[in-house]
């Protein structure tokens, strides 16, 4: 049990790190390609290799749409947060985006009061309150050089939050893996039409030219560590509870501090970590709070 165990929290540290490690590699491609193009490719690649697994797991009934707008929302959820999320690693060093993403746990308490009309505890609203604050100063510099676009990362884990009450609506309407295709399915035309509007624009930074066979790889290479953290972190959950390995996200922000400051030579003042300290200690509190009760 206790070797289940080691191993559970193993596998989720190395879920976890993988995803900050595919972010490093998008923001390789800062100034290359768009944001909205490589989200939309990265899902088209991700919804062919799950269809090609659904399909050998569970033939032809893998691909049926239990609860269709609640897919539909799911999907259109995660390519708003996809395409925030990309773009917002392309203007700001990767830990500061990544640490206002975990806004997300505080937001999902909230919004469940009005979309699941669930009883938010105390605890919510003072760790949200508590966590705003840490990205008000995490974002203090970069409103200033950025304006309006430094607020990226934000409307990304409001994005992520309406995911999670999106996917407690469609808990049970079928297995993990035909959860997740049907995610990447319909994002890709949701995200293509994203693109498409961009490129029309005239704006320079949403211009959609051929890609590299570098970006085209790149893409590929997120598309396999994003499916592939999710199902170690699956794996995790196996061996141990959920509530026991949701702190290991937090890794995270340490793999994705270590990255930017290594290979993206991102500098970050005092205030910068004790804003990102402040939104870690809120999840974390909220997470202690929750797992009590």
């Amino acid at each position: 049990m206790e070797s289940d165990h080691r191993k559970g929290l193993l596998l989720a540290l190395l879920g976890f790190a993988m995803l900050s490690a595919g972010d490093a590699v998008i923001k390789s491609i800062a100034g290359a390609w768009p944001g909205t193009a490589i989200a939309t490719l990265r899902y088209c690649i991700g919804a062919v290799g799950l269809g090609v697994v659904l399909w050998r797991a569970e033939g032809r009934a893998g691909f049926s749409m239990p609860l269709p707008w609640i897919q539909i929302g799911r999907a259109a959820a995660v390519s708003i947060a996809s395409i925030c999320f990309f773009i917002s690693v392309f203007i700001m060093p990767l830990a500061v985006a990544t640490s206002i993403t975990f806004m997300s746990p505080m937001l999902t308490a909230l919004f469940s009061a009005v979309f699941l009309k669930e009883r938010v505890p105390r605890a919510a609203w003072s760790a949200t309150f508590f966590a705003f604050v840490g990205v008000l100063i995490v974002l203090r510099p970069n409103v200033a050089h950025l304006g309006v676009a430094a607020f990226l990362p934000l409307i990304c884990a409001c994005g992520m939050s309406m995911l999670m009450i999106l996917n407690r609506k469609a808990a049970g309407a079928g297995s993990a893996l035909q959860m997740q295709f049907l995610i990447a399915a319909i994002a890709s035309p949701i995200l293509i039409a994203f693109t498409l509007i961009g490129h029309a624009t005239g704006i320079a930074q949403l211009h959609v030219g051929v890609p590299t066979a570098s970006i085209i790889a790149r893409c590929a290479f997120v598309a396999l560590t994003a499916s592939t953290s999710h199902l170690l972190v699956y794996l995790a959950t196996v061996r141990v509870s959920a509530a026991t390995i949701a702190p290991m996200t937090y890794i995270q922000l340490l793999v994705a501090g270590l990255i930017g400051s290594f290979i993206f030579g991102d500098h970050y003042d005092l205030l910068a970590i004790v804003g990102a300290t402040m939104i870690v200690v809120s999840g974390i509190y909220l997470w202690r709070r929750q797992s009590l009760a």
